[in-house]
């Protein structure tokens, strides 16, 4: 498994790279003013940060505990990204919801838009991510 401090690497080197491409597009995509995007998007982060980091412990424990390893399958991968969308969509929705003045389906329209984008960044920073910090091999 991967240790502590990769973890760490990994949810700060995903977030600020994910806020660097959603702000913008956000802004310009939802006609938002770009601190509002920044706002939402950087709450948004923070939570994820965190959740990143509990719930790639939690997968990873039980993948090892289930499969006897942590390498991840192309289905696993999938799966893996979108339960981890799940999750942050139940956190984030209430919140966009109020900071932007919005109503629920309008907050959802654009949280489903971040979770689409989200999705697909994961997929690809992940993949990327695991050839260039390969894990160890008794993972």
């Amino acid at each position: 498994m991967r240790k502590s401090r990769d973890r760490i690497r990994h949810a700060i080197s995903f977030e600020l790279i994910g806020l660097a491409l959603i702000i913008p597009l956000g802004a310009i995509g939802f006609g938002l003013h770009p601190q509002d995007m920044g706002v939402v998007a950087v709450v948004g982060s923070t939570v994820a940060t965190l959740w990143n980091y509990v719930y790639n412990l939690g997968f990873d424990h039980a993948m090892k505990r289930i499969r006897g390893t942590v390498h991840k399958t192309m289905t696993i991968r999938v799966l893996h990204t979108v339960l981890f969308e799940l999750g942050l969509l139940v956190v984030a929705l209430p919140f966009i919801a109020w900071y932007l003045e919005i109503g629920l389906w309008a907050a959802l329209v654009l949280d489903l838009a971040a979770v689409v984008f989200y999705v697909i960044y994961a997929f690809i920073f992940n993949w990327i991510y695991d050839r260039v910090f390969p894990l160890p091999a008794d993972a």
